[in-house]
């Protein structure tokens, strides 16, 4: 007479493994559980990219700011991208700091928004963009050049190219910016890193991008120096900075100091530039496109004011 094989149990009372049974479902339960992080990776990765690109508000500002493409001569060639679809391209080398060959497939070809971006670079669209948002918060009193804020960072190069000079920390590119009372950009500037800081910041303020000069512009101990406070006074700009410590004869009040203390500000602004990650390294081999990058770095982050 046949008989049925005894099934085991296991401690606590349950069926156990019949024939290697469990070892089947396992391969498929361990099969099953790659597919769902597969899935998760590819979702959480498309969260991302919507999360890099414009948002449909940002681009309505931005829209009538961008130029449309010139029609060619002879009316050959495939038709030009979408405008948003290729700032969009643009903005995620901006943030990530991927090579422009790393390009996801959602974006038009590296070549072309690499093509579109030193156009709109050499026509100035960047910078025009940062000075007519610029010209908005000041209407509305959100920007105040009354008191403003100047420093410079570091990026280091890792190719040759324009405006490079060497340092004990290697060969690389100086970033002047100035700050408002707020801590918004109002100027940015691309320099070799060799010449101090105070040969710049005349240079430097002369880029800003709101008509109005600087009443008190304050500095670290770098702009402690005789020439360049005779040169900004002659401008009507008093500068704030605290004296060097081998400095014989103190110019400075002390009790105009205490705007010191805001300095923090233009050291925020460097934190907010370097989440932009094209441009904390220098790969650009023309300064005008990392300078580029610079304005356009800027343009998001007063864009979030607006």
């Amino acid at each position: 007479m046949w008989l049925p094989a005894v099934v085991p149990k296991s401690a606590s009372g349950t069926l156990g493994p019949i024939n290697g049974l469990v070892s089947t479902n396992t391969s498929l339960t361990k099969s099953d559980e790659r597919i769902k992080r597969g899935r998760e990776c590819r979702f959480a990765h498309q969260r991302l990219m919507r999360h890099l690109d414009l948002t449909d508000e940002q681009w309505n500002i931005l829209e009538p700011l961008i130029p449309n493409p010139q029609s060619r001569i002879h009316r050959r060639g495939r038709p030009w991208k979408d405008r948003r679809s290729v700032l969009n391209g643009i903005l995620w080398v901006l943030r990530t700091g991927a090579p422009w060959a790393d390009f996801p497939d959602r974006y038009p070809s590296f070549q072309t928004c690499h093509r579109r971006f030193q156009q709109w670079v050499r026509a100035g669209v960047m910078k025009r963009i940062m000075e007519l948002f610029a010209a908005r918060l000041q209407r509305r009193g959100d920007i105040d050049v009354t008191e403003a804020f100047i420093d410079a960072t570091f990026a280091s190069a890792k190719r040759g190219g324009t405006k490079i000079g060497k340092t004990k920390r290697g060969k690389g590119t100086k970033i002047m910016a100035v700050a408002d009372r707020h801590g918004l950009p109002v100027s940015v500037c691309v320099e070799s890193a060799s010449p101090h800081e105070v040969r710049l910041a005349v240079s430097t303020l002369l880029q800003m991008v709101v008509p109005d000069a600087p009443q008190n512009l304050i500095g670290d101990n770098a702009y402690d120096a005789d020439s360049l406070d005779a040169e900004l006074r002659y401008y009507g700009i008093e500068l704030i900075a605290p004296h060097r410590a081998n400095r014989k004869r103190e110019t400075q009040d002390r009790r105009r100091l205490r705007r010191y203390r805001r300095r923090w500000k233009i050291e925020r602004l460097f934190a907010w530039l370097q989440n932009f990650r094209r441009v904390a390294t220098r790969y650009e081999r023309y300064a005008d496109n990392f300078l580029g990058m610079l304005h356009l770095a800027c343009c998001l982050i007063v864009l979030r004011h607006l």
